[in-house]
């Protein structure tokens, strides 16, 4: 992951050269407070939640592992600043690209198989560099599809007879299918279509717009209202102020949002 980001701090460099850097800079940190709306706070709050992989179970096995002595809360700030800084630096090495060659910027996650390869194109050594950060890139993404399998592994590990090796094997193996599952809905399966979606978008609706809030809803209430609340609170290295502000935080405010965000989402 280190190396991950030192190659997008290259492609960042190499941004400042092209000549769309000033209308990428414009494009991203002018806002336009016109498009300011409630719709729009909460597709960010929706966006929030996926891009911290709140909801998906993935903090809950990563913090199983933590030692006592690890300050949660100042971790969490460190990910969530971690989170957004990356993110932003990303936009920051796609979208020079996309404005120097006219590509549309709304295109989505796909942009950045189409803008990086022209940005390795016209850069010294750029076969190779792009081979490293592709191949890097493809480890972030197995680091987050092991992290997500990790919950159904210790899950089936601890309530069935299986081995851990035995319960990873079921876990990816039934990943792996709803995967393919996935791809054939553009191809073979397209005319397949449950409730009026192929199986990609029945599949993604489920759990972006169900499985998710509601997983995170049922996570802070089980949080903040049946977990002994000392044990919380000292978990979480709490002082005085900071046991009240969690209080009422996690058990209204939180729910609450988690709830607008849901409805919305439907």
């Amino acid at each position: 992951m280190p190396l991950l980001i030192v190659a997008l701090i290259v492609l960042i460099g190499f941004g400042m050269t092209t000549s769309g850097f000033g209308e990428a800079a414009t494009f991203m940190f002018s806002p336009d407070w016109s498009k300011l709306n409630g719709g729009v706070i909460l597709a960010a709050l929706g966006h929030a939640f996926f891009t911290l992989s709140l909801g998906m179970g993935i903090m809950m096995a990563y913090g199983s592992y933590l030692g006592q002595e690890v300050d949660l809360i100042k971790t969490a700030r460190t990910v969530v600043i971690l989170d957004t800084v990356i993110a932003l630096g990303a936009g920051m090495a796609i979208f020079p690209v996309v404005f120097a060659n006219n590509l549309d910027p709304s295109a989505g996650p796909g942009l950045l198989f189409v803008t990086l390869p022209l940005a390795f194109i016209d850069m010294p050594w750029g076969l190779a560099f792009g081979t490293i950060f592709f191949a890097l890139l493809t480890v972030a993404a197995l680091t987050s599809a092991i992290s997500l399998l990790e919950p159904v592994t210790e899950f089936l590990e601890e309530r069935t007879p299986l081995s851990r090796l035995g319960s990873a094997f079921v876990a990816a193996l039934a990943t792996w299918s709803l995967g393919i599952a996935a791809l054939l809905a553009f191809n073979l399966w397209s005319g397949f279509q449950p409730f009026g979606f192929n199986v990609f978008d029945l599949l993604d609706a489920l759990t972006s717009k169900l499985m998710l809030p509601l997983t995170g809803l049922a996570v802070i209430v089980f949080t903040a209202w049946f977990l002994d609340s000392d044990d919380v609170k000292q978990e979480l290295g709490l002082g005085p102020k900071g046991r009240v502000l969690w209080h009422y935080v996690s058990r209204y405010v939180a729910p609450i949002g988690v709830i607008v965000v849901f409805f919305n989402s439907l």
